[in-house]
């Protein structure tokens, strides 16, 4: 990275990973390549330059009372990077903080094999399809706004320092309860590998710094229904 990044930054954010559990499974080169050696190169170049790294880590780390973090090629190698970061800053003396998103929503989000459920279920509705729900529906998630992340992400850089900045909405929701929120009709499909039934949430530290989410997803959702109108 060094040779294409003269600069010596104050902070690296790095987030940019391998960002799908199901999809782990078929990817697994992909997933090794962007999440294991990339983000040994992030760490390599923040040693030489002695800049800080906030890494965003994945809530599947403490899903299913901690076992989420074997569930999938995806989690396990998130979860292991939370541990090389910190390994880092022992081993090097590297500013660090560590963050965990929950369920990242809002403008420009991916649909399609690789979409979010949220942006998926956005589009089934705008074509009049069925909202697709994997069984059994009653798998919880903190769905917390984009811009709540940004606003985190910026406040622990400045402020954070070590692991376990949790960056979620603090009400939890089904699949299946935000699927009904479109008022569409709902087709239940299969199980997938690695599918957490839930996610445990950690403010603590974050609101230590004076972070919290501010956005619902029942209001995204019912803005967006009412912007189809």
């Amino acid at each position: 990275i060094e040779a294409l990044v003269s600069e010596t930054p104050d902070t690296v954010y790095h987030l940019g990973e391998y960002p799908r559990v199901e999809q782990s499974f078929a990817d697994v080169q992909r997933v090794f390549d962007f999440n294991i050696v990339g983000t040994h190169a992030v760490l390599e170049f923040c040693r030489k330059k002695m800049c800080k790294i906030v890494y965003a880590g994945s809530s599947t780390k403490f899903s299913d009372n901690g076992l989420g973090r074997y569930q999938s090629p995806y989690a396990w190698t998130k979860a292991s990077n939370t541990d090389l970061v910190k390994n880092y800053a022992t081993w090097f003396g590297i500013p660090h903080a560590t963050t965990y998103f929950y369920n990242v929503y809002g403008p420009r989000e991916r649909s399609g094999q690789y979409g979010t459920v949220i942006e998926i279920f956005k589009e089934q509705y705008s074509q009049g399809k069925p909202i697709t729900v994997r069984a059994p529906g009653t798998q919880r998630r903190n769905f917390t706004h984009v811009s709540d992340i940004v606003e985190g992400l910026v406040l622990v850089g400045e402020k954070g320092e070590g692991d376990e900045y949790g960056l979620g909405a603090g009400a939890s929701h089904s699949i299946l309860e935000i699927a009904e929120m479109f008022g569409s009709k709902i087709e239940m499909l299969p199980d997938r590998p690695g599918n957490r039934l839930n996610a445990n949430l950690d403010l603590t530290k974050s609101r230590a710094l004076g972070w919290s989410a501010k956005i619902s997803i029942a209001d995204y959702i019912q803005e967006f229904i009412a912007s189809k109108k």
